[in-house]
């Protein structure tokens, strides 16, 4: 099977670099599966989990929240505001920032800021769900 190469990159490192044979990205008009000779392509992604399949059935997941994947010949280049390998969440504190954020939407006050209380529902819930 053939291979293509992934890169995450979000401003502080290069979070993950390596072979794969597919990638699944949730987009910002849906989920996206990347097959090694896809076609060239920019889109913006929203937050949630990011899937590598590497060799066989394993597959590397991370949290990702926003920004850009870039799909040009063989390699994928995800370009991440923030990205999150599993072994790098604090899983209590991510419940405790979903707790949060639920609960702020739940109070509907008038300065709330809905955008960032929701932004910050869906950081956690990735986070939650690539530690499962």
């Amino acid at each position: 099977m053939s291979k293509m190469t992934v890169e995450v990159v979000t401003p502080e490192r290069v979070v993950y670099s390596g072979q794969a044979s597919m990638v699944i990205a949730r987009g910002v008009q849906g989920d996206l599966g990347i097959l090694p000779k896809h076609m060239p392509m920019v889109t913006p992604l929203k937050i949630a989990p990011v899937q590598i399949k590497v060799e066989g059935d394993q597959v590397v997941r991370m949290a990702v929240s926003g920004g850009f994947m870039e799909v040009r010949g063989d390699k994928v280049t995800i370009l991440a505001e923030t990205a999150e390998m599993p072994g790098d969440i604090d899983v209590e504190r991510a419940k405790a920032s979903k707790g949060r954020a639920e609960k702020r939407l739940s109070e509907k006050y008038p300065e709330l800021d809905v955008q960032r209380a929701e932004r910050s529902l869906q950081r956690a819930l990735a986070r939650i769900d690539v530690t499962k």
